[in-house]
């Protein structure tokens, strides 16, 4: 990347900082790339604009040649062809083509297109343009081609072009046919060429056709005409000569030769057009030193000058043929047109300057306005412009040289000198202490040091051709290079060992092979082929094969410092200031200043630019220098300096100025400007916004800092001298001390200012993934300062970006257009562009905003936004010791990269020191803003809470409680803050596991609510840790019924089986001796769990619930050994539960009163044996369990029963009083299925029935499982009797409903208990049978047989009686019921005739 300095006369005026000039910056374009094909022609209207072009022979004999072209709206601020141009360069049958922009990046921008075996004519690219299309047309040596592309003001929806990307004129191109015949034709070979020639010229006619000009061999001009595209017709061509003026017309492939009377010596060498609205000049500049200028529409030559005339000419110079000679034309609206002609002599040079007059006979002349004597250069190439001459010159060393001159005004003749940036150093200086590799690479991949293309091409050359490193990125081609120096290094290492030297001395060697071929190609490819001057904007580009450079006006400062002796010798003094005395004490000055630093070596000036790297003071440094220089000064330089300040009125005064001139400290209100209008922040929206304005804005930037860093250096030094020296009258009289040490102490912040600013636009930008930069924006959200500096990902550039580069794209630029076109009045049509101007204000107003000193903190903030915190690191470190603005701000700055490095107690310490600057420093003061509807508390409390909000997003707990701590010395009366900080360290005290000290910031909260809820997280976390002795054990002072309550509500809100907040409450109350609160809560407990976890599990958990409670209630004295019964359904009111709806949708109404229930040990201890039976049924039959949980005794009886569980049922039944008899019945009903059943059912009964304690369990053959049953039965009713046979007679029903036969043993049992029962039951079922024969045996049983079956005691007499209506009456039909009768009788006759014996023996018998 070039960089060159121009200095126009009419910007020497002195200024404040913010009118200075600046330095221009040269741009390495990219390189092309191939697109093979062209697009097809369209309708072309009639006005046009051609480009300027230039010839240079290279080395192998091929003419290599470049030109531009600019847009005629290219100046317009409202054109979409703003700051926008075309440049091309041919080499050969290659033509490359590239469309440049400052505004926009484009895309498809560059296109390579090769004529195999035509050879381009040097300055054979000819552009033009129309209303709808851009023409572009090609000269070769033995075609001619037009091509039609898109112009960009129809190529875009809108004239206004708001994205930063947009497709180029070139992106079609490939569509073209460039075999077109209406778009190309082979130049006949009659007359043909003139041999050797490299002059031509083409233009549009106002018709639309295309016209190019070459010379003839016959000595004239050779003119081939297209028609216009949308148009049929024929190629005719026209020989213009000088011996006639009758027109020679020839079409198509006629072979006939003209051959006119005109020698070799009037072949023009250099063709220019100028064209009218129906005519065009063509003006010829020939070998004999002859301007001739022809009318193409009356095919006449209309003058003819002699420029000899115009110049010292000698015999040898008249007969020399004119082959170096130039011309150049320049069209204004006002002054007319003006010819530009170079006239070249052996050893010297001239230029003249004519207007063109014409005169009311339409005859033409020349008026000669200047002539100008140019050095011994060769000339490359010129520009004219209605005012100045630019040149550029190889000199004998093949050096570029570029100068510059007002012919109008520069009486003196004397040349503007324009510094071109030299090529690298031929070798690079590494110490023994440095690693080569790193020193190389570094000096090879400094920005605007060596180009991307350069450094390929020696890449590939020193692979010796293996791989080809086509398109890297900058970062991969430092890595490609670094792996092929390495390789062949180690490639040709034969030795196993070696010295630490001789491997330095080896590494050195293989990396200044590599240096020295990327010189080489540097060296060629910077090479300069022509000049591009646009007339409508002013600016001025140095061409280059492949690349370009631009040319920008620079200040006094850096013009003075940067002349060369004899040109500031005779420097105008009136030039520099109005007052003459100071004039010639400031260029005193800066002779002085020469001669220091042409005496500085590069190791003295190695000390100082460690002093500044280091840290360390400049003015010690420089020091140093001065006794080196003072010790090494052979050629008397002290004493020419001294004599110099004799020459000085007032050196005091001079240094000030001179600083003053250097210094860019301004007031904070230059950072924001005002919003200007709608419309124009749209078209000021992409204005300067592309990478190439970046490199051009930033690239001048880095030459001021680079120069001024050294004038600042050498300043200091000169300043230590005047300390030593100590002169009164060196210092101008009455000069005191203490103004030299304030000027040396301003010397010395202005030097360590632009080496700030030099290091940062040499530091690359770090390539940052997305998602990194979108973190990084959630991270600055919650700073609030996402949309302070509008950060986009970073937008892909052809080659290394700068930090500096970043933050004129991102940030800078909005505020410096903004600020450049404040007036309100401003009008997008009238304003035009002018070069030199804008892009003096934009850098002058760009390093104010770099300036370290300025409250202005955008550029950190802008290197934070976009993530590069190694950069910004240095960036502080480099500023802190001695800048002391914004120190606060570098300090936040610093923790940012801290926190981002993982270095966070190092962040903490930087932001605690920032906090100091807040309220102070303007980026602090946004940072603590407060949201809409915040309490706004003091400064430093909202940037702390700034800062813990930030480090809350990272996940720094700890940082953030060593912050909120010192945070709450600062709100000592703010009880809100406190609370909010107490909050905060609680929460993260609790995150990190620290359970005391959470509860010590609970308890500390001054606000009840907060604290409440800090309380509620306490017990929701330690829960889900399972750390419950921690919770249990916190005194809880004062907070007790809170716990409580909060441990309550969400036990009975959670899940039972998932969480255990019962037995937590239960473990806090009997911590604290609460027994009787211990008990209800584990009463509770197992009530929900019956209700509502209806498993084996949660039956088990009822269980050892309800001994819990009967535990604690144990522990209390008997009189207190009560507890209230929960409320039923364990309806709570519950904070935030829903309301309870009845199935309708209607909301319930809840009761607002129930009635109180107390519950002693007793019931606490029925409850747990109902508890433990259904745990036993559910064991035995699992399917009972969602039934079984929360049922009643009853309900359980029977399922138990069902379950055939008969000895849990009755010991149910006795405990809660119940009768046995759905017990009997459920026994008799499973005796009765296990009578009629089969073997299955056998075979199932023994799990039931060994469930059930029998005193002797017979499990032999000969016994059933029906058999064990009725034993079960049998053995219930004898060990639990009931009153009136109760058992017995459910038991007997049960049966015979089922018509089960009684067994023996239940009848003998029953006849033993209730005989007339058991005969009412017989009856009642119809068993007349078994009734008589019941009858029988209860008569003969009265009658005193078998009498202990019944339960009748042993009768000494006759006292019992049968009822006569038992008795039976008259005899039935049926036979089986006349026998049953008659049995029947006979017993009742046979009874009634003792009874009537025993009745009257006792009659008889009484005494």
């Amino acid at each position: 990347m070039g960089v060159l300095l121009a200095w126009p006369r009419d910007s020497w005026r002195m200024g404040s900082p913010g009118h200075r000039g600046v330095p221009f910056q040269g741009i390495w374009a990219p390189e092309g790339v191939p697109a093979p094909a062209v697009d097809t022609p369209r309708s072309c209207p009639r006005r046009h604009r051609q480009g300027t072009r230039t010839p240079i022979a290279t080395s192998t004999g091929r003419i290599d040649s470049a030109g531009g072209f600019c847009y005629q709206e290219s100046a317009q601020l409202g054109a979409a062809t703003r700051n926008r141009w075309v440049r091309w360069s041919t080499s050969g049958d290659t033509v490359e083509l590239v469309e440049e922009s400052l505004d926009v990046n484009l895309l498809n921008n560059a296109v390579r297109l090769r004529i195999q075996g035509c050879p381009f004519l040097p300055g054979g690219i000819h552009l033009c343009e129309v209303q709808s299309h851009l023409v572009v047309l090609l000269l070769t040596a033995q075609t001619v081609h037009r091509l039609l592309l898109p112009h960009p003001a129809r190529l875009y929806r809108s004239e206004l072009i708001t994205e930063s990307q947009v497709q180029s004129v070139f992106t079609d191109i490939s569509k073209i046919h460039i075999r077109d015949p209406s778009n190309y034709y082979v130049i006949p070979s009659v007359p043909g060429l003139a041999p050797n020639s490299v002059a031509s010229a083409a233009w549009l006619s106002s018709e639309g056709e295309a016209l190019f000009a070459l010379p003839s061999a016959s000595g004239g001009i050779f003119v081939l005409k297209l028609p216009p595209p949308d148009a049929p017709g024929s190629v005719s061509v026209v020989e213009l000569k000088q011996s006639s003026v009758v027109q020679r017309f020839l079409t198509g492939w006629m072979p006939t030769a003209i051959r006119g009377d005109g020698g070799p010596s009037d072949v023009p060498v250099s063709l220019s057009v100028h064209c009218l609205d129906h005519d065009a000049f063509l003006f010829a500049l020939c070998q004999d030193h002859k301007l001739r200028m022809w009318s193409y529409k009356d095919q006449m030559c209309l003058m003819v000058a002699d420029l000899l005339e115009f110049m010292p000419v000698s015999k040898d110079l008249r007969l020399a043929a004119g082959t170096g000679h130039r011309l150049r034309l320049a069209f204004s609206q006002s002054l007319g047109l003006y010819l530009g002609v170079y006239m070249h002599a052996p050893k010297r040079g001239q230029f003249c300057v004519f207007q063109l007059v014409s005169t009311e006979s339409n005859r033409y002349s020349l008026d000669h306005i200047s002539s100008l004597f140019s050095s011994q250069e060769t000339l490359v190439d010129f520009a004219l412009t209605s005012a100045e001459i630019w040149a550029l010159w190889h000199n004998e060393e093949n050096q570029t040289v570029v100068k510059y001159i007002n012919f109008e005004q520069n009486v003196a003749g004397q040349w503007n000198q324009v510094f071109v940036q030299p090529l690298p150093e031929e070798e690079v200086t590494v110490r023994q202490d440095q690693d080569p590799r790193e020193i190389y690479l570094e000096y090879l991949f400094t920005p605007g040091r060596f180009s991307n293309a350069a450094i390929q091409k020696a890449l590939q050359i020193f692979s010796q051709g293996t791989e080809r490193h086509m398109d890297l990125t900058w970062s991969e081609l430092r890595k490609e290079v670094t792996l092929a120096v390495e390789n062949e290094f180690q490639g040709s290492v034969t030795e196993y060992e070696c010295s630490p030297e001789e491997f330095w001395q080896l590494q050195v060697e293989f990396w200044s092979k590599f240096y020295a071929c990327c010189l080489q190609y540097q060296e060629a490819l910077s090479r300069p082929l022509a000049l591009h001057l646009n007339p409508y904007t002013s600016m001025v580009c140095l061409l280059k094969k492949g690349s370009m450079s631009f040319l920008v006006p620079c200040s006094l400062v850096d013009h003075l410092y940067l002349l060369s002796n004899e040109h500031l010798l005779t420097e105008d003094d009136a030039a520099i200031f109005e007052d003459l005395e100071m004039s010639r004490d400031v260029v005193c000055l800066v002779q002085c200043l020469r001669l220091i630093g042409e005496s500085i070596s590069m190791e003295m000036a190695f000390i100082m630019e460690m002093a500044c790297s280091r840290l360390q003071p400049p003015e010690k440094a420089a020091e140093q220098i001065l006794e080196d220089l003072i010790a090494n000064d052979t050629e008397n330089v002290m004493e020419d300096i001294h004599s110099k300040l004799q020459e000085i009125r007032n050196p005091i005064h001079a240094i000030g100025l001179l600083i003053r001139e250097m210094d860019y400290e301004t007031d904070a209100d230059m950072e924001r400007g005002e919003t200007p209008h709608l419309a124009l922040r749209m078209t000021l929206s992409q204005l300067f916004g592309s990478s190439t304005a970046a490199h051009v804005v930033c690239g001048g930037v880095a030459k001021i800092c680079t120069v001024r860093f050294l004038l600042c250096r050498d300043l200091l030094i000169l300043q230590q001298l005047l300390l030593r020296l100590g002169d009164p009258m060196v210092l101008g009289g009455g000069q005191l001390f203490q103004s030299q040490q304030d000027l040396l102490h301003r010397t010395s912040p202005l030097l360590l200012s632009y080496f700030l600013i030099r290091w940062a636009s040499q530091c690359l930008a770090s390539d940052v993934p997305v998602d990194t930069l979108e973190s990084n924006l959630q991270h600055l959200s919650v700073l609030e300062l996402a949309d302070t500096t509008a950060l986009t990902p970073h937008k892909l550039v052809s080659g290394p970006q700068t930090i500096v580069e970043l933050f004129f794209q991102e940030v800078a630029r909005k505020h410096i257009i903004s600020r450049l076109f404040l007036q309100p009045n401003t009008s997008l049509a009238e304003t035009s562009l002018n070069w030199p101007h804008l892009i003096t204000s934009i850098v002058a107003d760009f390093l104010p905003l770099l300036w370290p000193s300025n409250p202005s903190f955008l550029f950190p903030e802008c290197l934070m936004g976009s993530c590069q915190y190694t950069q910004l690191q240095e960036y502080i470190r480099l500023l802190q010791p001695w800048c002391h603005v914004n120190m606060g701000s570098c300090c936040f700055m610093m923790g940012r990269c801290y926190l981002v490095m993982g270095e966070g107690h190092k962040a903490l310490d930087c932001f605690c020191q920032a906090a100091s600057e807040v309220g102070r420093e303007e980026f602090l003061d946004r940072l603590i803003q407060p949201e809409e509807g915040e309490v706004v508390s003091t400064p430093r409390l909202q940037y702390y809470n700034k800062v813990l909000r930030l480090l809350e997003m990272l996940g720094l707990p700890e940082l953030v409680i060593e912050l909120a701590t010192l945070a709450i010395m600062e709100s000592a009366d703010d009880w809100r803050s406190q609370a909010t900080l107490r909050t905060c360290i609680f929460k993260h005290h609790l995150d990190l596991g620290h359970n005391s000290e959470a509860y010590v910031a609970l308890t500390q909260n001054p606000d009840p609510s907060r604290q409440l809820d800090c309380l509620r997280q306490l017990v929701v976390v330690l829960c889900e840790r399972s750390q419950l002795q921690d919770l249990v054990e916190f005194p809880y002072v004062n907070l007790h019924n809170e716990v409580v309550g909060i441990i309550e509500s969400h036990a009975r809100a959670v899940d039972l089986m998932t969480h255990n907040y019962y037995e937590l409450l239960y473990a806090f109350h009997v911590y604290r001796h609460n027994y009787r609160k211990a008990g209800t809560v584990m009463f509770e407990y197992g009530m929900r769990l019956g209700r509502e976890v209806r498993t084996l599990r949660g039956l088990q958990k009822q269980g050892n619930c309800f001994l819990a409670a009967i535990n604690c209630l144990r522990l209390i004295r008997p009189e207190y050994a009560w507890i209230v019964q929960p409320a039923s359904g364990a309806v709570y009111e519950r904070p935030g539960a829903s309301p309870k709806r009845s199935h309708d949708g209607e909301c319930m109404a809840v009761p607002t009163t129930r009635q109180i229930e107390i519950l002693e040990l007793e019931d606490l201890e029925r409850e747990c044996l109902l508890a433990r039976i259904r745990l036993t049924l559910v064991e035995h039959d699992v399917s009972a369990a969602a039934v079984a949980g929360n049922s009643t005794p009853e309900e359980t009886v029977s399922l138990l029963v069902r379950a055939g569980l008969f000895d849990s049922a009755i010991t149910l039944c006795q405990t809660f009083k119940l009768p046995l008899t759905p017990i009997f019945e459920g026994l008799t009903f499973k005796c009765i299925k296990l009578q009629l059943g089969g073997e299955a059912a056998q075979a199932k009964a023994w799990d039931w029935l060994a469930a059930n304690q029998l005193s002797s369990l017979v499990t032999t053959k000969e016994s059933s499982a029906t058999d064990e049953a009725w034993r079960l039965l049998s053995s219930y009713l004898e060990r639990y009797p009931s009153q009136n046979s109760l058992y017995h007679r459910c038991v007997i029903n049960k049966l015979l409903a089922h018509g089960i036969p009684l067994p023996n043993w239940l009848i003998n049992s029953y006849k033993e208990v209730d005989a007339a029962e058991l005969l009412r039951l017989y009856l009642n079922y119809d068993l007349l049978e078994e009734a008589v024969d019941l009858v029988l045996e209860y008569v003969d049983a009265v009658l005193g047989k078998g009498h202990q079956y019944f339960g009748i005691e042993v009768m000494r007499t006759a006292s019992w009686w049968v009822p006569g209506s038992q008795t039976p009456g008259e005899m039935p039909c049926d036979s089986s019921l006349s026998q049953l009768y008659e049995k029947l009788n006979d017993k009742m006759e046979d009874y009634q005739q003792k009874v009537s014996v025993a009745t009257m023996e006792r009659l008889y018998c009484r005494p």
